[in-house]
């Protein structure tokens, strides 16, 4: 099943503007999937599975080092990119 994801993100403390590069950098890293960045979110689409093992694989190590927001649409039928 395909996907498509908008997420946003909101780091919370000081510099907000590593955490966010950090985390458009994590995702670009991922053939798997397909990534478009905006100025106020990010879309991410792809197979079900592996946006959301890129997601697992992206969002946990940043929300370890950083005080994070994140807020995620998630569909199946809004193919957008």
């Amino acid at each position: 099943m395909q996907i498509t994801i908008e997420i946003s993100y909101y780091a919370l403390k000081g510099d907000y503007a590593t955490p966010v590069k950090d985390f458009l950098e994590r995702l670009s890293r991922s053939q798997m999937i397909q990534v478009e960045t905006g100025s106020m979110s990010t879309l991410i689409a792809g197979e079900y599975h592996l946006v959301m093992q890129t997601l697992t694989d992206t969002l946990a190590p940043l929300m370890v080092h950083y005080p994070s927001v994140f807020v995620l649409k998630i569909s199946n039928a809004c193919k957008v990119i």
